[in-house]
């Protein structure tokens, strides 16, 4: 056994990023719980394609732990990857619903999408992308991801909801997951300000069982067979897929993947303290397992892989290596057989309204996203031509639910006012390049 504790110590680099056994698994486990719900999730909405349910999410587990365990191992960093829950509904709403495209040939365009993913990888393309961003662009990134992944909490939690007038609106809270969500939040407060080792995994873990004691969350057991991958292995349509008509589409997923990969990996290394002189290392590693990802997700059945904003949730509880992911990706091939147990604590609550719900997890998400905003005194606030772009990327990531998005109004303004201030010269010629991909990206998709 020691000798095995010296092995994972030794691979993984325990000592120098000064962490252990103890607190990476820790962190997967939390890192996990964080962000299960996407094994209901994603078949949830991606069925109404015609893809079979129970096949969307033996592939969503299966795509997730193939390419999370390979990010652990092979980039040595705590980041979990699953299908993205924007790309799964365009993949689902616009290419499927609106456009008539079969899903064998959608999971075509996918996995070529991940195919020239990893080609620009390999020629180093993508790590020149993120080592282009200006560092108040970075640091506005983590700070929008950290207020995505609290808005995400608050709606989670029933505390923000929809409204026809205002979009949104304070939620019931005296309902049962608004106040499990509010107790939840306290009690991990409480385990995070007395530094209790692994307070967030704690606080979820507390707030699953009040959930039960109280009623909100149902026991429905520990173990069951998984359901069959047949109906989507390999059943992609790669040759449909390469006509002329759908090569748009490929590109707008590989767009969208770059990016949110992109403003996750510069928002996660913000807070995890990754980042060396304004650079990821091995960034290029950690783009080859997210572009791996898609393409097994695509010969599983389901949309594009990506690396994940709830990885946060395990890297405020410890987690500084890729043997968390490791952890975390072999719970997703152990929820194959235990769903009963993962569906108690990330399958959601559904409200009296409909609503599906996860108070839960909300608790810790909120938490997280304030934990993101330790960069936002790093932004020079008296350089506007700094300070303005780094707000957009801020503002528009949480009002959009798009890191993409963020990330492109950030490009565009920040370009144009370096330029016509006179100082255009001191931005990076691939800033220009990605702002006007970014504004074609906008009218194009106004087009379609």
């Amino acid at each position: 056994m020691q000798n095995l504790h010296r092995v994972i110590e030794s691979f993984f680099k325990l000592k120098d990023l000064n962490t252990n056994i103890r607190t990476e698994v820790m962190a997967g486990v939390t890192t996990f719980m964080a962000m299960a719900y996407i094994i209901f999730v994603n078949p949830a909405m991606i069925s109404q394609t015609g893809i079979d349910f129970g096949a969307a999410m033996v592939a969503t587990s299966i795509s997730a732990a193939v390419a999370t365990i390979l990010m652990g191992l092979y980039a040595n960093y705590p980041i979990a990857l699953a299908t993205g829950m924007g790309e799964n509904a365009f993949f689902t709403y616009t290419v499927c619903m609106t456009m008539g495209i079969s899903w064998p040939v959608a999971l075509g365009c996918v996995f070529m999408e991940g195919v020239l993913f990893l080609f620009l990888t390999l020629i180093k393309l993508r790590q020149k992308i993120i080592d282009a961003i200006p560092a108040s662009l970075r640091y506005g990134t983590a700070c929008g991801i950290g207020f995505l992944i609290a808005f995400i909490g608050l709606m989670d939690a029933g505390l923000i909801v929809s409204h026809p007038a205002t979009f949104v609106t304070l939620g019931d809270i005296l309902s049962p997951a608004a106040m499990l969500s509010i107790v939840g939040l306290i009690v991990t407060s409480v385990f995070l300000i007395k530094k209790i080792k692994g307070g967030i995994l704690w606080g979820i873990l507390s707030t699953a069982l009040l959930g039960i004691f109280c009623g909100i969350i149902k026991y429905q057991g520990f173990v069951s067979l998984p359901p069959s991958l047949a109906p989507t292995f390999l059943k992609m349509d790669i040759a449909g897929a390469l006509k002329l008509g759908f090569l748009s589409i490929i590109f707008i997923f590989l767009f969208m993947d770059i990016f949110d990969t992109v403003g996750t990996l510069a928002g996660i290394g913000e807070l995890g303290g990754f980042m060396r002189q304004g650079k990821l290392p091995r960034a290029g590693r950690a783009m080859f397992s997210d572009a791996v990802g898609t393409c097994v997700g695509a010969a599983c059945g389901t949309p594009t892989v990506t690396s994940y904003i709830e990885s946060a949730a395990g890297i405020a509880t410890g987690g500084r290596s890729g043997l968390a992911s490791v952890v975390t990706g072999l719970l997703f091939f152990a929820s194959l057989f235990f769903f009963p147990l993962v569906k108690m604590i990330g399958g959601g609550y559904v409200s009296p309204q409909g609503a599906l719900l996860h108070p839960v997890t909300a608790p810790a998400l909120i938490i997280v996203g304030s934990m993101m905003l330790h960069s936002i005194t790093k932004i020079d606030w008296q350089d506007y031509s700094e300070s303005i772009p780094a707000f957009l990327v801020m503002l528009m990531m949480p009002l959009t639910f798009s890191i993409a998005t963020g990330i492109a109004m950030g490009f565009i303004s920040y370009a144009a006012l370096k330029l016509f201030t006179g100082r255009g010269k001191q931005v990076s010629w691939l800033v220009y390049i990605l702002a006007a991909l970014f504004i074609l990206r906008f009218v194009y998709l106004k087009a379609m």
